[in-house]
């Protein structure tokens, strides 16, 4: 029978990896703003070889083996999930696949939308390095999805929102369009600063399916609003 570990972690193991949960099969962290997920060409800092750093450490292994199972933009901050086990890795990769997995973020932008609550469907496609909203049956768009609620937060305001789909900047772009940049968002029209190298968006909850154990799991951060 499978028995599963989760480890405790005493501060001083956390000072370089904000660590929420980890058992024998899962990792997941609180990445910060300004953190890369994974590697790129220009070999910037990144959680990914954070994790494997810290994994290595612990174990002492020079052939573990760890893998994220989705991304963040490097200027949001929030709920990242890596796998420690190479089984489970085509299990969970189906579950945000066949969006079975649960996605909620935070955003704070400086105007409100015309209504306060509601879904959000639209056609989107990349072009470069930023994503565009476009009419339905445009070529290279994929339809997306979010639910939204606001209310007010100071002289700010602040959006709880349901990720239905994950496609390319598709929270920034969507409320962007309805005349809400994020905070800081300055691709997407944002004329207020926020912190640096970071927006105002913070994925703030995770919901998925345990691959071992079966139990559905809820990983959650708070943001630094």
């Amino acid at each position: 029978m499978y028995t599963m570990s989760v480890f405790k972690f005493a501060e001083s193991e956390l000072e370089h990896l904000n660590i929420i949960y980890e058992d024998d099969v899962l990792l997941v962290c609180n990445k910060p703003a300004g953190l890369m997920v994974e590697p790129d060409r220009n070999n910037f800092p990144n959680l990914l070889q954070q994790v494997k750093n810290y994994l290595k450490e612990k174990t002492g292994s020079k052939t573990l083996y760890v893998q994220h199972l989705h991304r963040l933009d490097r200027p949001v901050s929030g709920v990242v999930l890596f796998t420690k086990k190479r089984e489970y890795l085509k299990d969970l990769s189906e579950q945000f696949a066949q969006r079975t997995v649960s996605k909620y973020y935070q955003a704070l932008t400086s105007t409100a939308p015309a209504q306060l609550s509601g879904t959000l469907e639209q056609w989107h496609r990349k072009e470069k390095k930023k994503a565009v909203l476009v009419p339905e049956g445009t070529e290279f768009s994929e339809r997306i999805k979010l639910e939204y609620s606001v209310k007010q937060f100071g002289n700010r305001f602040l959006w709880e929102i349901k990720l239905h789909t994950g496609k390319y900047h598709q929270i920034r772009v969507q409320l962007a369009g309805l005349g809400c940049p994020i905070i800081g968002d300055a691709l997407y029209g944002s004329d207020e600063q926020y912190k640096s190298n970071a927006i105002a968006l913070h994925a703030a909850k995770l919901v998925i399916q345990h691959p071992v154990t079966l139990k559905q799991m809820e990983f959650k951060t708070q943001s630094d609003f």
